[in-house]
């Protein structure tokens, strides 16, 4: 039986489901690893889980992911939201979000992997992000749909006298609390996530836009908070402006030709961070399964730093000219994470990594899995006649395979085509799926080398629907 692909996007196994996550590098006993702190999809029914779990990556490899179990669990067993965690002298300390996010704890340990014990209650409120200043200060900044900051007192628990900033940038107008505060700023529009890093001397605050303009470069027409956005200062606590959108969980966006774009992948709320590992910047971020958004799986993409003259900075897909930075856009979903040479074609790629989901009469979903085997794939269901799966990117090598291998769960009979490149792009098989196969193997029409984007094309579903379970290059 052909080897899993394991490590691509989600970089967790596909039964994990850990959204929220914090990126942090830390050295503990001469080892340098990329840790991920995030609240976990256990409930199932409802955001987030009763604990936490850690898990962590050798700087020089982010395909190579372990857990290190159960890191922190509420005394009173309540749900947990997101939390953070930064070190301090010899101490690793967590922000724990018990009960909902309404009560902010701060736990501490001797190693980044916990456990963490000794909870001791803040002063901080929902969605906790902190920073550890270059001069040791301590900084923290929270908020749902409005923002808040300041500096830590030593107890790293307490808010310093005097420092305390409601309102640090504007937020978002939503359904539940419709009347105008005064703050609203339909551009920034800030609705949660905070999380602070250092990029060039500068403060950045990234955090979960609920955009409220129109976007339609990237489909979005509505209120959406599926971005991962930040602003920038020189001061830790004021000044802060506009920088950009690093992430949008929207999958592939397909340009018109009338220059607007239409998502591929069902958004839904997004919440992580960028982080330096190795000399090259990621983004850390999640993206929704299933029917809600309970069963949500961490994702993350390289992405450019950098700023330019005038001390402006961008994060994400950055556009250069004569050298300087000018402009940057969200960096694109893909199924491929840290391999960044794409998945290997010949191995067994589930149908639960694809980055672009779309078309048909119903919904397809990826159905969320929970049993913990290496070799656990979540297929796609609700495939109906003109759906289309995508998957970005896979690495075919020097040589052309001959054939492609697709195996499916409950399904009836059906037609399918694999592009290359694009949805609409060369179309290198088809053929035809009975009811009663399982398992089709179908003869490529044309050659495929080197790296590209891979989409199926299903037409002629009949009324049973298609559950696509997982498929191989041979």
């Amino acid at each position: 039986m052909k080897e899993f692909i394991k490590s691509a996007n989600p970089y967790m196994p596909l039964w994990e489901h850990v959204p929220d996550g914090e990126p942090r590098v830390f050295t503990h006993e001469g080892e340098t690893r990329v840790y991920v702190y995030g609240s976990h999809d256990t409930a199932v029914s409802e955001y987030c889980g009763d604990d936490y779990v850690v898990w962590s990556a050798p700087v020089s490899d982010l395909t190579d992911w372990k857990c290190h179990g159960v890191c922190y669990q509420a005394e009173d067993k309540s749900i947990l939201y997101a939390p953070d965690v930064v070190k301090k002298g010899d101490t690793y300390y967590m922000y724990a979000a018990e009960r909902k996010g309404s009560r902010i704890m701060v736990a501490t340990a001797g190693t980044p992997w916990g456990p963490f014990e000794n909870p001791v209650l803040t002063e901080l409120g929902f969605d906790p992000g902190i920073l550890v200043d270059d001069d040791g200060r301590v900084y923290a900044y929270w908020g749902f749909c409005k923002s808040f900051c300041g500096e830590l007192n030593e107890d790293m628990a307490t808010i310093k006298e005097g420092t305390l900033v409601e309102h640090l940038i504007g937020h978002s107008l939503v359904p539940w609390a419709p009347e105008d505060d005064g703050h609203i700023d339909k551009e920034l529009a800030f609705f949660e996530a905070s999380s602070p890093r250092k990029l060039f001397g500068k403060y950045v605050l990234i955090y979960s836009k609920r955009s409220q303009l129109p976007q339609p470069e990237l489909g979005v027409y509505d209120d959406c908070n599926g971005f991962l956005s930040y602003v920038y200062s020189d001061k830790p606590l004021s000044g802060f402006v506009k920088g950009g959108d690093i992430s949008f969980n929207g999958g592939e966006i397909l340009t018109k030709e009338d220059g607007t774009g239409e998502m591929s992948f069902r958004w839904g709320n997004n919440h992580g961070s960028i982080m330096e590992v190795n000399g090259k910047w990621y983004v850390f971020y999640h993206r929704q399964t299933g029917t809600d958004e309970y069963s949500r799986q961490a994702m993350l993409e390289p992405v450019d730093a950098a700023m330019d003259k005038e001390g402006r900075i961008f994060i994400g897909d950055v556009t250069y000219k004569d050298g300087e930075p000018v402009k940057s856009v969200p960096v694109e979903m893909t199924s491929q994470g840290a391999n960044i040479n794409g998945l290997d074609a010949y191995k067994m790629i589930s149908a639960g990594y694809a980055c672009h989901l779309r078309g048909g009469s119903e919904t397809p979903i990826i159905k969320p899995v929970y049993e913990k085997r290496d070799d656990i794939s979540a297929p796609i269901i609700n495939i109906t006649s003109g759906t289309v799966c995508g998957y970005r990117y896979l690495q075919f090598g020097a040589n052309s395979p001959k054939t492609v291998t697709m195996i499916f769960g409950n399904h009836g009979e059906a037609e399918v085509n694999v592009r290359t490149d694009s949805c609409d792009g060369k179309v290198v098989a088809s053929g035809e799926i009975s009811a009663s196969e399982k398992e089709i193997k179908l003869d490529l029409s044309s050659g495929i080398v080197g790296k590209h984007a891979v989409y199926f094309e299903f037409t002629s579903v009949d009324e049973k629907k298609l559950e696509f379970d997982r498929f191989s290059f041979d």
